[in-house]
């Protein structure tokens, strides 16, 4: 797996939607745009950047940091809900000449590309998600402690422990470069504007997409879920397979949250595979 580097957070940047947006851009040809989760210290390349350069040898491949998070600009007086992301990534596309993209998401990325899909689907040629939200289902400890979370590299290495099924996805270097953005001046606070506080009710429940928002997903998606994900349980996934009208669903042993990380020649494989369905 490719190093994530000490700078490798730090790509390109433009302007989208009013945010100085920070971005990576590898290869040629059709488009794939890959959207990140959330999380304290998240950033397009923590997400993905093991995986690009396999993805990039056939295709366009593009990585924002959504709004608010990573190195992409987080407004004060900002209202940072599903309306605005949506809104930020359309501009995005268009700043970057992006027309239509298989949209590639995880956990709250994969959320974003769902409702990109509905709202825009001239802008959506498939999808791919990854550990996404959907239907209703227990907020887990893995979602909870995110916002939590107080920077420091024990706090960030217990943190992402939840995620993957095999510990030893998590490095020292993945440890320090996400505590080094989760610790600059207000990013917790401002992460913790961006997600809801957790209510402590034990049978608090997390709202993801509905039945009826997925059926009005027009593209070809496939749904990508680690059996052992901590984070959204796979019950999610077969809910959004289930509803989603054209979709195919693949389950991970001994795989957490992190498909892309945790089963990157799988991952690679699917992505290619409808990539090209979607040409």
């Amino acid at each position: 797996m490719a190093s994530l580097g000490a700078d490798a957070v730090t790509g390109r940047t433009v302007d989208a939607a009013g945010h100085r947006t920070n971005y990576h851009d590898s290869g040629s040809g059709s488009p794939l745009v890959l959207l990140h989760g959330s999380g304290p210290g998240v950033s397009a390349y923590s997400n993905w950047g093991p995986v690009i350069p396999a993805l990039a040898a056939d295709f366009r491949v593009v990585a924002p940091d959504i709004a608010g998070y990573g190195l992409t600009e987080f407004k004060e007086d900002g209202r940072y809900d599903m309306r605005l992301w949506v809104a930020h990534l359309v501009a995005f596309l268009d700043a970057v000449g992006v027309e239509r993209a298989v949209l590639v998401g995880n956990s709250f990325g994969g959320a974003l590309s769902l409702a990109t899909a509905v709202f825009h689907p001239d802008r959506v040629a498939g999808l791919i998600l990854l550990g996404t939200p959907a239907g209703d289902f227990p907020l887990t400890d893995g979602l909870r402690s995110g916002w939590s979370y107080e920077p420091s590299p024990e706090n960030m290495r217990e943190s992402l422990l939840r995620f993957p099924y095999d510990p030893a996805i998590v490095t020292d270097e993945m440890v320090a470069q996400r505590h080094a953005l989760s610790a600059r001046a207000g990013a917790q606070q401002a992460f913790r504007r961006l997600v809801p506080e957790p209510t402590g009710a034990p049978d608090e429940l997390v709202h993801g997409p509905s039945a009826g928002f997925l059926a009005k997903v027009t593209v070809p998606a496939v749904v990508l879920h680690g059996r052992e994900d901590r984070v959204v349980p796979p019950q999610a996934a077969l809910f959004s397979s289930t509803h989603l009208p054209d979709a195919d669903l693949h389950v991970y042993g001994k795989c957490g949250h992190w498909v892309q990380l945790e089963r990157p020649d799988a991952f690679v494989r699917e992505v290619g595979l409808l990539a090209e369905r979607c040409r």
